[in-house]
């Protein structure tokens, strides 16, 4: 049987998120993630701006959030609005997804699935 195939969906993360960079998931050791769907609500009266990161571990090692790595990069979205990005991202062992804002007020929430 080929490595992967079991796929579990799941919640990968649920964060306030804040002006200082957060790690929001780490893919477990043995395992490939997938990510499918962000989404980031902005629950105040104006408008902020959201940095998210999917990044690759070195080593096992988990890797620094940066322009080389982001999907959104201070990203402006509108008060009392909701950000939404659907694909397919595959992060390996211990790839994170890590996020700030530039104010408190944005929620974020990422789901997929963990595959053995």
């Amino acid at each position: 049987m080929a490595n992967f195939q079991n796929v579990t969906p799941i919640r990968l993360g649920q964060a306030e998120l804040t002006g200082t960079i957060a790690t929001i998931y780490t893919t477990p050791v043995s395992t490939r993630t997938y990510v499918k769907q962000i989404d980031i609500c902005n629950t105040t009266g104006g408008t902020l701006t959201v940095n998210v990161h999917i990044v690759p571990n070195v080593a096992n090692v988990a890797g620094t959030a940066g322009t080389g790595n982001a999907i959104y990069y201070t990203f402006s979205i509108a008060a009392n609005s909701v950000l939404q990005w659907r694909g397919v991202q595959i992060m390996n062992a211990v790839d994170t997804i890590q996020a700030k804002a530039s104010a408190v007020g944005l929620t974020l929430t990422a789901s997929g699935g963990e595959a053995v």
